[in-house]
């Protein structure tokens, strides 16, 4: 008898050909479950198909050819914020796994480029922009999938992908407060929904990372100063940057049977965010041979 948790478990990952979805789909392959991934990128769609399947082949989840459930990942390539995209994902996951057994919804980023920043500077493109990509896109998947395991006869798991900002602000360093507010918004809907459906055994949960490795957080990734900040706001395991696979272990338990007494939870994986202050690093000064006043 197989001792892994997803096993017989077709998830689908909204945002999950690249970084944190990627990262937990490998996760959920190594744990027996099948996966579609979602993304808007063909190229990377693709990519992550093959990587996904050749990794299943090595975890020997080679399931019975004679059926139609004998694929073990697969890709669907799509905007997050068109519906269609989330109805064909939830189709895949019927078609290769029989039924859909939980959503993990990452899709979502910032909207700095769009105008989202400091309330005052807050132009209305960053608005509608940042709340669609992290709120509109999370309430669409979360409907499509509430409404398949409806129709399988109750049953299932969600997990939001949330923020410590949506909850502990750092305002010198990470002032996007519509982006702020669609992490909290995501709390509150999450647990909303989970009280509503808890008697049909459909739970859902929240998880929230501090700042992680990926594409989103190149700009803070990339400077000294917030890196110095995060060794003291993030000082768990030396004072780092979180990784992908911080959050893997997590996502699988919330989508596996060991959590099926909980819902309604936000689970943070902050490396220490939201108990620690974190110093902001004092500037020195210094005067240069010239008499200058500068940095030291």
């Amino acid at each position: 008898m197989s001792n892994k948790r997803l096993e017989g478990k077709t998830i689908v990952i909204v945002g999950g050909t690249t970084g944190l979805g990627l990262s937990a789909a490998k996760a959920i392959i190594c744990e027996g479950g099948r996966v579609v991934v979602v993304g808007r990128n063909k190229e990377s769609a693709m990519q992550a198909e093959v990587d996904l399947l050749a990794l299943s082949h090595e975890q020997g989840n080679d399931y019975d050819a004679r059926t139609v459930h004998c694929i073990s990942a697969t890709a669907v390539v799509g905007d997050a914020m068109d519906v269609e995209t989330t109805r064909r994902a939830i189709a895949e996951a019927v078609r290769i796994g029989g039924q859909l057994n939980g959503l993990y919804h990452v899709a979502g980023g910032s909207g700095r480029r769009y105008g989202d920043g400091a309330l005052h500077e807050v132009t209305d493109d960053g608005i509608d922009f940042t709340l669609g990509l992290n709120l509109k896109s999370m309430i669409i998947s979360n409907r499509e999938a509430v409404i398949q395991f409806r129709k399988q006869g109750g049953c299932g798991a969600i997990v939001n992908m949330g923020s410590v900002l949506g909850y502990s602000p750092s305002a010198k360093y990470f002032a996007t407060h519509v982006y702020a507010a669609t992490k909290s918004a995501i709390i509150g809907f999450t647990k909303s929904i989970a009280a509503y459906y808890a008697g049909e055994d459909i739970r859902c949960n929240v998880i929230a990372p501090a700042l992680v490795e990926t594409p989103m957080a190149k700009r803070a990734a990339e400077d000294d100063v917030i890196i110095d900040f995060i060794k003291s706001k993030q000082p768990l395991d030396g004072g780092r940057i979180g990784l992908a696979s911080d959050l893997d272990e997590a996502v699988v338990f919330m989508l596996s049977d060991g959590a099926k007494y909980m819902t309604g939870q936000v689970i943070a994986i902050d490396g220490g965010w939201s108990v620690s202050e974190g110093q902001i690093p004092q500037r020195v000064m210094a005067v240069d041979e010239k008499g200058v006043c500068c940095e030291k």
